[in-house]
């Protein structure tokens, strides 16, 4: 009797069927981000508003992805409805105090749990219920800022009808005809300005090249003069000078008797006055001092007689 065969093609057909279904469920969960041949711990957090919160989505630590939310049951009996089985990788400890956060994932909107540790140094164990909290995601803190953006707005309306009113003034116009006409001049004045430095100052620095060089020529002349020996004949120049001042103070000599005798310099006076007063006398009185006639002789026989 021949033996039956184990592996017939019913049971291949199953194997491989049982073989698709574990890899279908194993894609499932892998695009779910589950990984199902790693080991978790689950824990329990209840929320009034699920707010967008779905399967899979991540749960963090410190920004950290540590698991996801593995289920959403609800019921509406209760004031928290909402209960999130999420999975935490088993190796993780969740001190007791820790709250479980929901908060905006990505500015679409998506949402995310994060925990945030206590001190306590107990910790949960599987299954347990965490605390749960909300974070305001940039959405809401965008709500609380848009009635101010709206006041700020109105401000800024305010204040652009202000300026508007301030450029349309017919003072703004006539000082902006005066900046015209100052900036026509100031090209103007800057046209000149670049036509001398490329005409004038060519020349200029020329002239003044030749001059410096004159100058290093009358330096090198004045180098090559022999100043010390004219600084030895002006000294000997200086005390000729010297010796004869010296003589002319000293009554040794007769220059300084001369010019140092009083009494001689009074009778010289007094002669020079004389001889001014017989001068004047000589020409009053001519007579006096000089006789003179054609017939001399003959006045003096009259005289006799």
């Amino acid at each position: 009797m021949a033996k039956a065969k184990f592996f017939t093609r019913e049971v291949k057909i199953a194997l491989a069927f049982i073989a698709a279904l574990a890899v279908l469920i194993y894609g499932i969960n892998f695009l779910k981000g589950i990984n199902i041949f790693t080991p978790t711990n689950h824990y329990y957090v209840q929320y009034e508003n699920a707010d967008g919160l779905v399967v899979s989505n991540g749960v963090y630590i410190k920004g950290y992805k540590v698991g996801q939310v593995r289920s959403i049951t609800y019921d509406f009996t209760r004031q928290t409805p909402f209960t999130v089985d999420i999975a935490i990788n088993k190796d993780i400890q969740l001190p007791q105090g820790t709250v479980a956060y929901m908060f905006d994932e990505s500015i679409m909107g998506g949402k995310a749990v994060n925990l945030v540790f206590s001190d306590n140094s107990d910790m949960h164990t599987s299954g347990d219920t965490l605390t749960s909290g909300v974070q305001p995601g940039m959405l809401a803190s965008l709500g609380g800022i848009i009635p101010r953006l709206e006041t700020v707005m109105s401000h800024i309306d305010s204040l652009l009808l202000s300026v508007n009113a301030i450029a349309s003034a017919p003072e703004i116009s006539a000082s902006l005809k005066n900046i015209e006409d100052i900036t026509g001049k100031l090209k103007s004045s800057s046209a000149s300005l670049d036509a001398m430095m490329k005409g004038s100052v060519p020349s200029l620095i020329d002239n003044i090249d030749s001059i410096s060089g004159d100058v290093k020529e009358i330096t090198y002349s004045v180098r090559q003069m022999p100043l010390d020996k004219w600084t030895a004949e002006i000294d000997t120049a200086i005390s000729s000078l010297k010796e004869l001042s010296r003589s002319l103070e000293s009554k040794d000599s007769s220059i300084g008797l001369l010019l140092n005798d009083k009494a001689l310099y009074e009778n010289l006076n007094s002669t020079v006055t004389s001889a001014t007063n017989l001068l004047i006398d000589l020409k009053e009185n001519p007579k006096r001092y000089v006789h003179f006639s054609l017939w001399g002789a003959k006045d003096k026989k009259d005289k006799k007689k």
